[in-house]
């Protein structure tokens, strides 16, 4: 009989709309947005981190820019595609910011 075990995930950050997870034994992350799991290798985790933190925020707050207060976002070579309102995408730069400063804590050099 063969039983499957389901992978051991573990949450990195959290945030109030997303959740990110690593699996050291598959060496991705999971990404959950909208509740859709993604998995993310750590180069497409740093393409979307590209892609997130140029978004422009300050045209969500401007109707000549951004009348409605959406923003499309893709990903995994359009695989995924997401329409975040403007409090999302506020939470989505913070969930970004804070997936690498928890990684780059561990490598703070005291002085």
């Amino acid at each position: 009989m063969i039983t499957f075990v389901p992978e051991m995930e573990e949450i990195v950050f959290k945030s109030k709309h997303y959740t990110a997870y690593q699996s050291d034994r598959a060496r991705c992350f999971t990404v959950e947005i909208q509740d859709r799991r993604i998995a993310l290798s750590f180069c497409q985790l740093l393409a979307f981190r590209q892609k997130v933190m140029t978004i422009d925020i300050d045209a969500h707050f401007d109707p000549e820019r951004n009348p409605h207060g959406f923003e499309i976002l893709t990903l995994c070579n359009r695989e995924h595609l997401f329409i975040l309102d403007t409090l999302e995408i506020v939470d989505l730069k913070i969930f970004v910011e804070g997936i690498f400063a928890l990684s780059g804590a561990g490598n703070a050099v005291p002085v």
